[in-house]
C-alpha cells in the first residue's frame, strides 16, 4: 500500500508539473502578444499615419505648384495681348512655351518624388524673375506708348488748329481774291441803239431797219489789266434768237454765241466803243436785248424796241 501511494504521489507531481509549464507557456505567450500589441499600438500605427500625412501634403504642394505654373503661363498671354512688337512677343512666347513644358513635366511627376519635385520648385524662383522682368519691359513700353500718343494727340491739335488757319486764310484769300476780280471787272454803262436804214440814216419801221449802230462806255477802273481785250455783243431777237451769229465765246464754263465782236486796247481809262451789225435776216417788231462781255464777265446790257 505505501509502495503504490507513493507511485501514485509521483505521477500526481509530475502532472502538476507539467501543468505548470503549460501555464507558464501560455502565460509567456500573452505576454509576448501583448507587447507585439503594445508596440503596433504605440509604433507602427503612428508611423504609417505619419506617411499618409505626408503624401497628402506632398499631393498639396505639387498642386499649388501646378497652380503657380498655369498662372505664369496666364501673365504671359496677357503681357502678349499688350503688345505690337514683334520680338518681345517671340521672346515672351518661348518663356511661354518653357512654363508649359515645366507644367507638362510636373504633371507627371509623382508628388512623392521628392528630387524632381525639389527641381521643379526651384525652377517656379527662376521663373518668377524672369516674368518680372518681362513685367517691367511691358510697363516701360507702355508707359513710353502712352507718352507718344499723348504727344500725337497734341500734335494731331496743332495739325488740325494749322488746317483750320490755313483753311480760313485760304478762305480769306480766295475772298480777296473774289474782291480783286470783282474791282478788276470791266463795266460798260451809258449804252446806245440807233436803227439804220439801207443809206445809213435812221430807221423807223423795222422792215427798214437793214443795220444797227450802237455804243457804250467802258468805265474808268485803275485796278483793272491793261493791255488788248475782246468785247463780245449779243443781240437777242423777240423770240429771244441771237440775231446774226458770227461764231462762239467761252463763258462760264459753256459757250455763247455772239452777234458782233471788237478789239480794243484797254488803259484802265474811260473808253467809249461803237460797234456795227448788218442785218441779214427777217427781223420782227418787238423789244431787242443787247448784252455786252468782255474777259468772261457780262459787263453790261440794255434793250430797245423795234416797232
Amino acid at each position: 500500500m505505501d509502495e503504490q501511494t507513493n507511485v501514485q504521489a509521483e505521477q500526481q507531481a509530475k502532472k502538476n508539473n507539467i501543468l505548470l509549464i503549460v501555464i507558464g507557456v501560455v502565460l509567456a505567450l500573452i505576454a509576448i502578444a501583448a507587447a507585439v500589441l503594445t508596440y503596433h499600438q504605440f509604433y507602427t500605427k503612428p508611423l504609417l499615419q505619419e506617411n499618409e500625412d505626408l503624401k497628402e501634403l506632398a499631393e498639396l504642394e505639387k498642386q499649388e505648384m501646378e497652380s503657380q505654373y498655369k498662372d505664369f503661363d496666364l501673365q504671359y498671354e496677357m503681357l502678349q495681348s499688350q503688345l505690337s512688337n514683334d520680338s518681345l512677343i517671340a521672346q515672351i512666347e518661348n518663356e511661354r512655351r518653357h512654363t508649359q513644358q515645366l507644367l507638362e513635366e510636373l504633371e507627371r511627376t509623382k508628388a512623392t518624388d521628392a528630387t524632381e519635385i525639389k527641381r521643379l520648385k526651384a525652377e517656379i524662383a527662376s521663373l518668377r524673375e524672369v516674368l518680372k522682368s518681362y513685367i517691367m519691359q511691358v510697363d516701360s513700353l507702355n508707359r513710353i506708348n502712352q507718352s507718344l500718343n499723348e504727344e500725337n494727340t497734341q500734335i494731331k491739335e496743332q495739325i488740325t488748329q494749322a488746317n483750320t488757319q490755313i483753311s480760313n486764310l485760304s478762305s480769306e484769300r480766295n475772298e480777296l481774291k473774289d474782291k480783286v476780280n470783282i474791282a478788276a471787272q470791266l463795266d460798260a454803262t451809258g449804252f446806245w441803239v440807233t436803227p439804220k436804214d439801207k443809206k445809213s440814216k435812221d430807221a423807223k419801221k423795222v422792215k427798214d431797219v437793214k443795220k444797227f449802230a450802237f455804243g457804250f462806255t467802258i468805265v474808268k477802273n485803275v485796278t483793272a489789266q491793261n493791255g488788248q481785250r475782246i468785247v463780245y455783243a449779243r443781240i437777242l431777237k423777240p423770240d429771244n434768237s441771237v440775231m446774226g451769229v458770227k461764231g462762239t465765246f467761252a463763258y462760264e464754263n459753256t459757250q455763247l454765241e455772239y452777234t458782233e465782236k471788237k478789239y480794243i486796247d484797254y488803259t484802265g481809262e474811260e473808253e467809249k466803243v461803237t460797234m456795227y451789225s448788218d442785218v441779214t435776216e427777217f427781223l420782227e417788231a418787238g423789244t431787242y436785248k443787247l448784252f455786252i462781255f468782255c474777259d468772261k464777265q457780262m459787263i453790261g446790257q440794255t434793250s430797245f424796241t423795234l416797232k
